[in-house]
């Protein structure tokens, strides 16, 4: 048998994206074989397809980060034929062939169940994007922020940046998005954003130390905004810093930790342990708006995904990218 997927094969210049057709014998080794109904694009996808960062670490590679689908085959004890499951992270689309296919195989330790409340579509619009907005939310509350203080958002109109507003802004926090595409005022605050600033106001290199603001930041692009975002946070305030879409660079200062007692929380969603993201999980399913995921969502086809990793990567889409990998 065979089906359709998105690999990367290196060649003398570098390397290429192909939607081809592949045999079920050349699949990896693993206990659980599934069959995927629906994938997603994350920023870290559009780098791998377009090569624009060495994400892909082997080849040739099926890509793709996330999956949700149906259990065909498992030897493992932990999954049967017919569960629903979904995978996020874990090497997979980097190192170990990924979900823009119609099947992975891939070890039981990877995948948790669907939770209950949502569909593979809706886990797929949520994806590892929305899955790392609450493991950030989940830090600042960890880590002491009051619900009703005043949150930045960076990288606003990303997935991470969507559905953390629409977390936050439902558990009572007031929500500033920063964003570089004033077109999408309505959208942010649609999904609950008080106020829009341009990230123009961040990107540049500040001050190592600027007047109090935020009580809590959501960063997803890393760089100078980072340092800037530090910069304005309130005295015990809380940075989570998940993304690098500006830079992997941090031009910042150590005044907001030792002046401030600001904690700057990395957040890590690859190889989070499997007790913490099954708990991101169940919250998610109980308590992100469903409805925001028709506004935050579209859906494409296998065969659309290589041109949308383009306009992933230069900034051109709004929100997540679900992959209906049968269509």
């Amino acid at each position: 048998m065979s089906f359709q997927a998105v690999v990367v094969r290196k060649h003398d210049h570098g390397h290429c994206a192909q939607h081809e057709q592949v045999e079920d014998s050349a699949l990896p080794e693993g206990e659980v074989l599934v069959n995927i109904t629906h994938s997603t694009i994350n920023y870290k996808d559009g780098l791998a397809i377009t090569g624009k960062a060495p994400v892909v670490r082997s080849f040739p590679l099926v890509v793709g980060i996330d999956f949700a689908g149906t259990v065909k085959e498992s030897s493992s004890g932990d999954f049967k034929t017919g569960d629903a499951v979904v995978l996020n992270g874990w090497g997979v689309g980097e190192t170990h062939w990924g979900g823009l296919a119609q099947r992975a195989r891939v070890k039981s330790d990877w995948l948790i169940p669907l939770a209950d409340g949502l569909t593979s579509w809706q886990a797929m619009a949520i994806g590892t994007a929305g899955y790392t907005a609450m493991l950030c939310v989940l830090a600042l509350e960890e880590q002491g922020v009051a619900q009703g203080g005043d949150i930045l958002v960076t990288g606003a109109t990303g997935g991470v940046g969507s559905i953390a507003i629409s977390l936050l802004s439902k558990r009572g926090f007031t929500v500033t998005a920063s964003s570089g595409k004033p077109a999408q005022a309505d959208y942010l605050k649609a999904l609950g954003a008080s106020e829009i600033i341009d990230r123009a106001t961040l990107s540049s290199p500040g001050k190592p130390i600027a007047k109090e603001r935020w009580a809590g930041v959501v960063d997803t692009v890393g760089g100078a905004t980072l340092a800037n975002a530090c910069a304005a946070t309130r005295y015990g305030g809380v940075v989570a810093a998940c993304g690098m879409a500006q830079s992997l660079d941090f031009p910042g200062s150590v005044a907001p930790f030792i002046l401030r007692g600001v904690t700057l929380a990395g957040v890590d969603s690859v190889y989070c342990p499997k007790p913490k993201r099954l708990a991101a999980w169940q919250q998610l399913a109980r308590e992100l708006d469903l409805d925001h995921l028709n506004t935050i969502a579209k859906e494409i086809g296998l065969g659309e995904v290589i041109a949308a990793a383009t306009d992933i990567v230069e900034g051109r889409l709004r929100g997540r990218v679900v992959v209906d990998v049968n269509r």
